[in-house]
């Protein structure tokens, strides 16, 4: 039996960071298509699966195709029901506020901006991608990741091409800077002993051990630990029998720099012992004291 081919879609909003996955899955030896007019999908992928030169493919489908909201989920369910190809869909995503300021940025017109604006063509793209970002298998929201970093996360999630490997993504986070969108589970940490209010540690992060011991000195503390990475644990193996190929575990405190990160540390380095590949990111970790 020959091997399947593998199919990787990329779509999103506009100014989400389609671009930077084009130029990854190109390194990672894709064969990329990029405006991908989607009733000619299926076509291209007969064609790529005759050469043996490219046992992998990614096509960028988003708004610049004419027919592309009419077209485009019946295309992927089409190619869902083959059994010759094995198709993933990653929507990227951002927040209204950071796709203004990366068009303002690039002084590029929104493909669905008329004469209301910026704003405007993202709320209306964003309304007519929302039945593609509730069908895609992984979904990323760039907000907060500089183009290193979604290289990054895109390169583990599909481990070198391959796109079969669960992965799992432990971040930490700060609640009053805003929930973190793409978050598939989120755990509130906001009741341990907070290091903020200790002189000696408010200008120290949970990546630095004095912070980790203060957080983790309670028996509360421990017991909670256990209780979470136990419900993790006993949880993963269900995500991964019901096909998800990524989860994002979310883990926040006040400002997203001491309790949030400790605990975010903790649980990624553990879940590696178990053989899982994780990833552990700190969203807020950086920002002003």
């Amino acid at each position: 039996m020959s091997q399947k081919l593998e199919v990787v879609i990329i779509t999103g909003m506009s100014g989400a960071g389609k671009t930077v996955a084009v130029q990854l899955f190109e390194d990672l030896r894709y064969f990329v298509i990029d405006n991908m007019i989607p009733t000619l999908a299926e076509k291209f992928v007969d064609v790529i699966k005759q050469s043996a030169d490219f046992p992998k493919m990614a096509m960028v489908m988003d708004t610049r195709a004419k027919g592309f909201y009419d077209q485009v989920l019946p295309v992927i369910q089409q190619l869902r029901q083959r059994h010759d190809i094995n198709v993933k869909v990653l929507f990227l995503d951002a927040g209204n506020a950071e796709l203004v300021a990366r068009y303002k940025e690039t002084r590029r017109a929104h493909p669905l901006a008329k004469q209301d604006g910026v704003l405007a063509g993202i709320e209306r793209e964003r309304k007519l991608l929302g039945e593609l970002a509730s069908q895609s298998d992984v979904k990323i929201d760039t907000t907060n990741l500089t183009p290193r970093n979604l290289r990054i996360r895109l390169t583990e999630i599909f481990n070198n091409g391959q796109g079969t490997d669960f992965y799992v993504d432990v971040m930490s986070f700060g609640f009053k800077y805003g929930l973190p969108l793409d978050a598939d589970i989120v755990m509130d940490v906001r009741f341990l002993p907070n290091p903020f209010y200790v002189p000696a540690l408010k200008h120290l992060t949970g990546n630095d051990p004095a912070v980790q011991e203060y957080v983790m000195q309670s028996p509360e503390a421990q017991n909670f630990y256990q209780h979470l990475y136990s419900l993790i644990t006993t949880a993963l193996p269900g995500y991964i029998k019901e096909g998800k190929t990524s989860l994002t575990i979310a883990i926040g405190c006040t400002g997203g720099q001491h309790r949030s990160v400790t605990i975010a540390n903790r649980l990624a380095a553990d879940l590696r012992k178990q053989d899982y590949v994780v990833n552990a990111h700190h969203r807020d970790v950086d920002k002003a004291h």
